[in-house]
């Protein structure tokens, strides 16, 4: 059993140096339990095989089992700690037609003919994710609730503060020190209440990452690191949900929608590393341009309500880069890596 152990060992530390996804490290020791389990039934009790793993089955019958246990029972607390940290009141079932205040309300979507009463339909039925309640999400969340996106989900673990109010206009002053996720909610139910609001007080994590995303349509990634956007974008992937993606430095800011399952690539295969120490300082570090934030979360919206109701072309396969300073902006192609760690031939491999 030690032999199986150092294996186990050079697996997971050999991934970690490669930086696998953690599930992808699991997957390969569940793969080289199974395989001595396998040695053990299937060869001669004198193998060498079989004498150095161990000499019996039953004790990896048994390890396999309480490894199974204790994996289902993770899975069962991530599901439970999402469910608990968001807004899980029982929802009210919407009635099939709209009342005569929502008809007034999205009139202006209705008369437009790419969107309609079926899609303003469809922005009722969807369930959307935003992470990040900061300079991005403030401008998404607001137009997604105004527009009447049914159930808007937000996760943020930070609080509104003074050096927050310059560009995060979902906020206010009064809201200074509460959860950025319920001050949000304030601002959002205040402008619409005919939306269901979802807050998640609590920094996005693996463990919850796959159970929060497949309760959604789609996410909009309005984060501010790098760490959370990796994440954010593989757990996109597993779920097969296409990903919003914005970002913004100074004056210039960029959005895509990253969706693998269309054709498009994901947000590694543009960007295969984080940048070196220094590279790419924070908004607090480097500044931003106030409306700047609002500009490209408006737009991040505006591309979740066209895929939500079908109109116009989306910003697959292609990047648009705003540069605020000059009034300029441009678009470029972007294509998928066939070798992407998260959706190309490198996951497949690394699952293999």
């Amino acid at each position: 059993m030690l032999l199986v152990g150092v294996m186990g060992g050079a697996i997971w530390g050999i991934g970690h140096l490669m930086d696998m996804p953690t599930k992808a490290r699991w997957s390969m020791i569940w793969l080289l339990l199974v395989a001595v389990l396998m040695a053990q039934v299937v060869l001669p009790a004198d193998n060498p095989l079989r004498t150095a793993t161990g000499g019996s089955a039953a004790p990896w019958l048994i390890l396999i089992a309480f490894g199974a246990v204790i994996a289902g029972y993770r899975q069962l607390l991530g599901y439970l700690r999402v469910r608990a940290d968001g807004d899980v009141a029982v929802e009210t079932p919407r009635p099939e037609a709209f009342s005569e205040t929502e008809l007034d309300r999205y009139a202006r979507h209705i008369i437009l003919r790419e969107i309609g009463g079926t899609g303003q339909k469809r922005l009722r039925d969807a369930r959307i994710l935003v992470i990040g309640a900061g300079g991005l999400g403030a401008p998404a969340l607001m137009y997604l609730a105004g527009a009447g996106v049914g159930t808007i989900g937000l996760i943020d673990d930070d609080t509104v503060e003074n050096a927050n109010l310059q560009r995060q206009i979902i906020h206010s002053d009064a809201r200074i020190g509460m959860p950025k996720v319920f001050s949000a909610e304030t601002a959002m139910k205040a402008l619409n209440p005919f939306v269901t609001v979802r807050p998640y007080n609590r920094r996005l994590t693996d463990e919850i990452a796959d159970d929060l995303f497949a309760d959604y349509d789609l996410v909009l990634d309005g984060t501010d690191n790098f760490a959370t956007r990796y994440r954010a974008n593989a757990a996109a992937v597993r779920a097969g949900r296409p990903l919003i993606s914005g970002a913004l430095t100074q004056w210039e800011g960029q959005i895509s929608v990253f969706d693998p399952a269309h054709g498009a690539p994901c947000y590694q295969c543009i960007f295969p590393e984080s940048p070196a120490d220094g590279l790419a300082p924070s908004c607090a570090e480097a500044g931003v341009l106030g409306p700047l934030p609002g500009v490209i979360g408006a737009m991040m919206a505006v591309e979740a309500v066209k895929l939500i109701t079908g109109a116009g072309t989306l910003m697959r396969g292609e990047m648009l880069i705003y540069d605020a300073l000059y009034g300029e902006t441009r678009k470029i192609g972007i294509q998928s890596n066939p070798t992407c760690p998260v959706c190309g031939a490198g996951q497949k491999a690394a699952v293999v």
